[in-house]
Protein backbone atom coordinates (compact mmCIF):
# COMPACT_ATOMS: atom_id res chain seq x y z
CA UNK A 1 0.00 0.00 0.00
CA UNK A 2 2.73 2.35 0.45
CA UNK A 3 4.23 1.84 -2.46
CA UNK A 4 1.19 2.73 -3.75
CA UNK A 5 0.94 6.07 -2.33
CA UNK A 6 4.41 6.64 -3.55
CA UNK A 7 3.48 5.87 -7.13
CA UNK A 8 0.64 8.08 -7.02
CA UNK A 9 2.92 11.00 -5.27
CA UNK A 10 5.45 10.45 -8.17
CA UNK A 11 2.78 10.79 -11.11
CA UNK A 12 0.87 13.67 -9.48
CA UNK A 13 3.96 15.44 -9.45
CA UNK A 14 5.15 15.05 -12.86
CA UNK A 15 1.63 15.69 -14.17
CA UNK A 16 1.75 19.28 -12.14
CA UNK A 17 4.92 19.85 -13.29
CA UNK A 18 4.35 19.07 -16.90
CA UNK A 19 1.29 21.24 -16.62
CA UNK A 20 3.08 24.34 -14.68
CA UNK A 21 4.92 24.76 -18.37
CA UNK A 22 2.06 24.55 -20.38
CA UNK A 23 1.17 28.03 -22.07
CA UNK A 24 -2.85 27.99 -22.60
CA UNK A 25 -4.98 30.92 -23.69
CA UNK A 26 -8.58 31.56 -24.68
CA UNK A 27 -10.50 33.65 -27.59
CA UNK A 28 -13.70 34.21 -27.01
CA UNK A 29 -15.34 34.23 -30.59
CA UNK A 30 -18.81 35.06 -29.55
CA UNK A 31 -17.08 38.55 -28.32
CA UNK A 32 -14.97 38.61 -31.66
CA UNK A 33 -17.84 38.37 -33.62
CA UNK A 34 -20.00 41.14 -32.07
CA UNK A 35 -18.07 43.58 -31.04
CA UNK A 36 -14.71 43.70 -33.35
CA UNK A 37 -14.36 46.54 -35.82
CA UNK A 38 -14.75 43.84 -38.41
CA UNK A 39 -17.94 42.40 -37.10
CA UNK A 40 -19.87 45.12 -37.11
CA UNK A 41 -18.70 46.51 -40.59
CA UNK A 42 -19.47 43.41 -41.78
CA UNK A 43 -22.83 43.73 -39.75
CA UNK A 44 -23.46 47.17 -41.18
CA UNK A 45 -22.30 45.80 -45.00
CA UNK A 46 -25.23 43.35 -44.54
CA UNK A 47 -27.97 45.54 -43.11
CA UNK A 48 -27.15 48.09 -46.09
CA UNK A 49 -27.32 45.30 -48.82
CA UNK A 50 -30.32 43.75 -47.40
CA UNK A 51 -32.27 47.31 -46.30
CA UNK A 52 -34.49 47.41 -49.98
CA UNK A 53 -35.69 43.90 -49.51
CA UNK A 54 -36.50 44.57 -45.33
CA UNK A 55 -38.31 47.53 -47.05
CA UNK A 56 -40.26 45.24 -49.40
CA UNK A 57 -40.94 43.20 -46.93
CA UNK A 58 -42.44 45.53 -44.27
CA UNK A 59 -44.60 47.33 -47.26
CA UNK A 60 -45.88 43.51 -48.02
CA UNK A 61 -47.38 43.59 -44.64
CA UNK A 62 -48.39 46.96 -44.36
CA UNK A 63 -50.55 46.00 -47.60
CA UNK A 64 -52.03 42.83 -45.94
CA UNK A 65 -53.16 44.57 -42.97
CA UNK A 66 -54.90 47.51 -44.33
CA UNK A 67 -56.45 44.86 -46.67
CA UNK A 68 -57.30 42.64 -43.38
CA UNK A 69 -58.98 46.01 -41.63
CA UNK A 70 -60.59 46.48 -44.80
CA UNK A 71 -62.05 43.44 -44.57
CA UNK A 72 -63.24 43.16 -40.61
CA UNK A 73 -64.51 47.25 -41.07
CA UNK A 74 -66.59 46.65 -44.80
CA UNK A 75 -67.15 42.91 -44.34
CA UNK A 76 -70.53 42.78 -43.20
CA UNK A 77 -71.86 45.39 -46.06
CA UNK A 78 -69.72 44.31 -49.00
CA UNK A 79 -71.39 42.27 -51.51
CA UNK A 80 -70.30 38.37 -51.10
CA UNK A 81 -68.82 38.05 -54.50
CA UNK A 82 -66.34 41.64 -53.27
CA UNK A 83 -65.98 39.48 -50.12
CA UNK A 84 -64.98 36.26 -51.33
CA UNK A 85 -62.17 38.15 -53.87
CA UNK A 86 -60.66 40.39 -51.06
CA UNK A 87 -60.59 37.28 -48.79
CA UNK A 88 -58.46 35.31 -51.53
CA UNK A 89 -56.70 38.30 -52.14
CA UNK A 90 -55.32 38.49 -48.61
CA UNK A 91 -54.75 34.86 -48.55
CA UNK A 92 -52.21 35.05 -51.73
CA UNK A 93 -50.76 38.03 -50.00
CA UNK A 94 -50.24 35.82 -46.70
CA UNK A 95 -48.14 33.03 -48.78
CA UNK A 96 -46.13 35.87 -50.81
CA UNK A 97 -45.23 37.85 -47.53
CA UNK A 98 -44.32 34.06 -46.10
CA UNK A 99 -41.93 33.16 -49.28
CA UNK A 100 -40.76 36.90 -49.22
CA UNK A 101 -39.83 36.62 -45.84
CA UNK A 102 -38.20 32.93 -46.14
CA UNK A 103 -36.37 34.23 -48.78
CA UNK A 104 -34.85 37.07 -47.17
CA UNK A 105 -34.25 35.33 -43.90
CA UNK A 106 -32.12 32.63 -46.60
CA UNK A 107 -30.54 34.69 -48.31
CA UNK A 108 -29.08 37.10 -45.20
CA UNK A 109 -27.90 34.22 -43.04
CA UNK A 110 -26.02 32.85 -46.26
CA UNK A 111 -24.36 36.36 -46.73
CA UNK A 112 -23.93 36.75 -43.08
CA UNK A 113 -22.51 33.01 -43.01
CA UNK A 114 -19.77 34.12 -46.02
CA UNK A 115 -18.72 37.36 -44.48
CA UNK A 116 -18.36 35.95 -40.98
CA UNK A 117 -16.76 33.05 -42.49
CA UNK A 118 -14.76 35.52 -44.17
CA UNK A 119 -13.58 37.31 -40.50
CA UNK A 120 -13.60 33.90 -38.78
CA UNK A 121 -10.58 32.41 -40.95
CA UNK A 122 -8.57 35.72 -40.82
CA UNK A 123 -9.03 35.42 -36.56
CA UNK A 124 -7.52 31.39 -36.67
CA UNK A 125 -4.43 33.33 -38.98
CA UNK A 126 -4.02 35.93 -36.15
CA UNK A 127 -4.69 33.50 -33.49
CA UNK A 128 -1.91 31.01 -35.41
CA UNK A 129 0.49 33.83 -35.32
CA UNK A 130 0.00 34.76 -31.82
CA UNK A 131 0.58 31.29 -30.89
CA UNK A 132 3.67 30.65 -32.91
CA UNK A 133 5.15 34.49 -31.34
CA UNK A 134 4.40 33.31 -27.79
CA UNK A 135 4.81 29.75 -27.86
CA UNK A 136 1.12 29.04 -26.72
CA UNK A 137 0.90 25.18 -26.22
CA UNK A 138 -2.71 25.41 -26.47
CA UNK A 139 -5.42 27.82 -27.52
CA UNK A 140 -9.20 27.04 -26.75
CA UNK A 141 -12.15 28.31 -28.02
CA UNK A 142 -16.03 28.23 -26.63
CA UNK A 143 -15.13 27.36 -22.98
CA UNK A 144 -17.77 26.75 -19.94
CA UNK A 145 -14.84 28.91 -18.15
CA UNK A 146 -11.81 30.91 -18.89
CA UNK A 147 -10.22 33.09 -16.36
CA UNK A 148 -8.94 36.91 -17.62
CA UNK A 149 -5.15 35.97 -17.30
CA UNK A 150 -5.72 33.33 -20.37
CA UNK A 151 -8.14 36.00 -22.18
CA UNK A 152 -6.36 36.66 -25.31
CA UNK A 153 -9.43 37.77 -27.16
CA UNK A 154 -8.33 41.69 -26.73
CA UNK A 155 -5.20 40.85 -28.34
CA UNK A 156 -6.74 39.35 -31.52
CA UNK A 157 -9.36 42.41 -31.81
CA UNK A 158 -6.54 44.67 -31.83
CA UNK A 159 -4.45 42.75 -34.36
CA UNK A 160 -7.92 42.21 -36.88
CA UNK A 161 -8.56 45.64 -36.79
CA UNK A 162 -4.47 46.43 -37.91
Amino acid sequence: MPKLFAILFLLLSCVSAYAAELKIGYVNTERLFRESALAVKAQKKLEQEFARREQDVQKMIKQARDLQSSLEKEGLTMAEADKTRKERDLANMSREIQRAQREYREDINQRRNEEFSALHEKARKIIGDIADKEKYDLILENVVYAGPRIDITDRVMKALER
